[in-house]
């Protein structure tokens, strides 16, 4: 009965995050870290250390999707994941200096509120109107973005895929498909850094939760890109929404219930 339970907390846990990750560039500890903590009573530190695990193969293989399809900018998407994590680990010493603060519904509330956003405000640039932007701007834009998405991420614990996708798309004007495969090529890296520091300093995980999510989660990463990148703009863009409000209502609640 326990396997059992397990199995069915892992599937909504990874298809939650698998969603979030296909469409969004979501990171998958946004939502399984809440469920593991809530329904299999585990140690917080352990879970997110399992959801990054989880988001590296669902990231990667988003990543896959959405290049195979021509929806990714890897050279500039190089330059902002090195400086996104440098600057994590800056935010991360200047947070250890300041008295903590409650910011731990920081991810959750932007989830909702960029979902929102998509909704009532779709993003509708084309892949033309990004190609006006010179290469010398764009590498400047995004080492500047990736210091700021860093610094944040490191600061407040949460959030770096959300803060990817809108700053790729309200800042940088990236079409909204690229913006996505930018952000889940960036977090393939972000993540598996993350997970391989938890398990460095946190030790063995639970390897069949991590093992079930990581599973779960990269089926539905993989099911959300092939229709996302099949999807005309308009479509893309109230889905991505109705996914990100859901599961920012969703997540919130779980918090409550921890």
């Amino acid at each position: 009965m326990k396997l059992l339970f397990t199995i069915i907390v892992t599937f909504f846990a990874g298809m939650g995050a698998g969603l979030g990750t296909g469409f969004a560039g979501m990171s998958a500890a946004a939502v399984i870290s809440p469920m593991l903590i809530t329904f299999l009573g585990m140690e917080p530190y352990m879970a997110v250390g399992i959801a990054l695990s989880s988001d590296v193969p669902a990231s990667a293989v988003s990543a896959y999707t959405y290049g195979k399809n021509k929806n990714l900018d890897i050279k500039n998407g190089l330059i902002m994941m090195v400086t996104v994590l440098a600057f994590t680990v800056v935010g991360s010493f200047v947070s250890s200096l300041v008295p903590s603060s409650t910011m731990g519904g920081f991810s959750v509330f932007m989830t909702f509120l960029l979902g929102i956003k998509f909704i009532v405000r779709p993003v509708m640039t084309t892949k033309e109107a990004m190609q006006g932007v010179s290469a010398k701007k764009r590498a400047i834009q995004s080492v500047v973005c990736g210091i700021c998405i860093g610094f944040i991420c490191g600061f407040v614990g949460a959030g770096g895929g959300m803060m990817m996708l809108l700053i790729l798309t309200s800042v940088l004007g990236y079409e909204l498909k690229t913006a996505v495969g930018t952000s889940v090529f960036i977090m393939t890296f972000t993540a598996f850094t993350g997970a391989f520091s938890h398990f460095a300093i946190g030790g063995q995980p639970d390897w069949l939760v991590l093992i079930l999510c990581a599973v779960f989660t990269l089926i539905w990463a993989r099911i959300a890109a092939v229709f996302a990148n099949k999807a005309t703009p308009k479509t893309l863009n109230r889905a991505t929404g109705v996914i990100l409000v859901i599961l920012g209502i969703v997540v919130f609640l779980f918090s409550i219930l921890g």
